[in-house]
C-alpha cells in the first residue's frame, strides 16, 4: 500500500510538471529564440577553451617530461627547456582569448 501511494504521487507530479512544461506564451517563445543563439555562443566559447586546454596540457606533459629527462643528465638545460613549456601553456591562453572574443561579439 505504501509503495502504491509513492507511485501515484510521482505520477501526479509528472502530470503537473508536463503541464507546466508545455504551457508557454508567445513572449517566452520569442525570448527563447534569442536564448538559443546565446546558448550556442557559450557552448562555442566553452569548446574553444576546453580543446585548447586539452591540447596545451598534452603539450606541457610531453615537453615537461622531456625537459626533466634532459635536466637529469645536464642541469644547464633547464633554462633552454623553460621557454618551450611557456609556449605550450600559451596555447591555453589563445583558447581563452578566442572564447572571450566569441562571448563579447
Amino acid at each position: 500500500m505504501k509503495n502504491r501511494k509513492l507511485w501515484v504521487s510521482l505520477g501526479m507530479m509528472m502530470v503537473v510538471s508536463a503541464a507546466c512544461l508545455f504551457a508557454e506564451d508567445t513572449a517566452a517563445a520569442a525570448q527563447a529564440a534569442g536564448g538559443i543563439a546565446s546558448a550556442i555562443k557559450y557552448i562555442a566559447a566553452a569548446l574553444a577553451v576546453g580543446i585548447a586546454c586539452l591540447g596545451g596540457g598534452a603539450a606541457v606533459g610531453k615537453i615537461g617530461a622531456a625537459a626533466m629527462g634532459a635536466m637529469s643528465e645536464n642541469a644547464e638545460l633547464s633554462g633552454k627547456a623553460l621557454p618551450f613549456v611557456g609556449l605550450a601553456e600559451g596555447i591555453c591562453l589563445w583558447g581563452f582569448l578566442v572564447a572571450l572574443f566569441i562571448i563579447i561579439m
